[in-house]
């Protein structure tokens, strides 16, 4: 059924709960899973960052972004399920369409991502990347919000 999972992933918690889901399903079903960082370079661009601190801040960006896919695909290899990683740098381009070009290149017949699950103003100031995920997919989206603090 879901042969290829998505699996956007950005080191924060709801991400990390993404990926669980991810990892039960692709268990369950005999998935393999394609872990993505993205790392958004075009907020540096609108502050004009001089060169090598623009060089300095992508490098370490890209080495963070290597970190948080090594360690989820660790966690999928020893959950039992494959999986493959991907580091993908934008620059005027959204989150969200990359996410979904990645879908369709990948062949992913399935996104599970985390959201914070932001509501009212914090939404509206800060947007949702899982939101234009799920209104323009071509495949089914699977939405983890992160635990409550309390339960």
């Amino acid at each position: 059924m879901y042969e290829r999972i998505l699996v956007p992933i950005d080191g924060s918690a709801p991400s990390s709960r993404g990926l669980q889901e991810a990892v039960a399903i692709g268990k369950e079903l005999g998935s393999r899973l394609l872990l993505l960082h993205i790392v958004d370079n075009f907020p540096m661009l609108l502050e004009m960052a001089p060169a090598p601190a623009y060089a300095q801040t992508l490098a370490l960006m890209r080495e963070r972004g290597e970190e948080v896919l090594a360690k989820a695909r660790s966690t999928v290899l020893a959950a039992g399920v494959e999986a493959d990683t991907k580091l993908h740098d934008i620059q005027q381009e959204t989150v969200a369409d990359a996410i979904l070009e990645q879908a369709r290149q990948g062949n992913c017949q399935l996104i599970v991502m985390g959201t914070h699950g932001r509501r009212g103003m914090k939404r509206l100031a800060l947007g949702s990347d899982a939101e234009l995920v799920l209104r323009a997919s071509p495949v089914p989206v699977l939405l983890v919000r992160e635990k409550d603090q309390e339960g």
